[in-house]
């Protein structure tokens, strides 16, 4: 892939990362205000919500700091190759998952041996590569 290409989809993505990242915080401004007097089940449903919240907000700075890792990469010349074996990483999968740092077959192999979901946890909308 070229680096300008690279460079688009990274940014595209951080983008898209940063601005989900904004909304969540000013919806959890926005609901600090609601905790006058509630009913228990109310709370617990705004618990669940702020779990949740919390859970999406921890996957997406996860995949902030992919994306910036991979834009290092990109400066560095490494961009495109697994950080593994430093093969060449397929383009249709850095189309996918511009931030990906090792091949398909690395990560369900990672994943396979210690039951991880590094790029997998990282993928964000897409699906799979």
């Amino acid at each position: 892939m070229d680096k300008e290409r690279a460079r688009r989809l990274l940014a595209r993505e951080r983008a898209r990362v940063e601005r989900a990242l904004a909304d969540l915080e000013e919806r959890e401004g926005a609901d600090e205000l609601s905790h006058a007097d509630q009913h228990p089940a109310d709370y617990a449903t705004e618990l669940f919500d702020e779990e949740l919240s919390q859970g999406l907000a921890q996957r997406l700075r996860e995949e902030l700091a992919a994306i910036e890792r991979a834009e290092q990469r990109l400066r560095e010349g490494t961009y495109g190759r697994s950080v593994v074996s430093g093969e060449p990483i397929p383009d249709a999968r850095l189309e996918a998952i511009p931030w990906a740092d090792r091949t398909a077959e690395e990560e369900r192999r990672e994943e396979g041996v210690t039951g991880s979901r590094s790029t997998a946890a990282r993928r964000g909308p897409r699906g799979p590569a």
